[in-house]
């Protein structure tokens, strides 16, 4: 089962409010470069993590990226948080720090 990104931003069982959650750099990280009309974020999720549903976590690691795939330029280097269960402990701790000060 996928780990639930949206749970932490519930109220009353609604999620209201979700921010964009910039993830921090690891020496561990992977990276892979984007070729236009070839790579998916679903499929580097799949190559990396063997599940296709964590595109949203590269996304984080890649901020100055558009939120829109298909807006990723051709030649891009895209950061793949790796390893998986140490990324979601960064994202999670990332999401409890936001809610701390916002």
């Amino acid at each position: 089962m996928s780990y639930n990104r949206y749970e932490i931003f519930k109220s009353n069982g609604i999620s209201e409010f979700f921010p964009f959650i910039k993830l921090p750099q690891k020496t561990s990280d992977k990276s892979e470069i984007y070729v236009l009309g070839t790579t998916r974020l679903d499929i580097l999720s799949e190559k990396y993590y063997r599940d296709p549903n964590y595109d949203w976590l590269i996304l984080s690691a890649n901020p100055d990226l558009s939120s829109l795939e298909f807006k990723i330029e051709d030649g891009t280097e895209i950061i793949i948080p790796f390893p998986l269960e140490i990324s979601l402990k960064d994202y999670t701790n990332e999401v409890v720090k936001y809610t701390k000060y916002y």
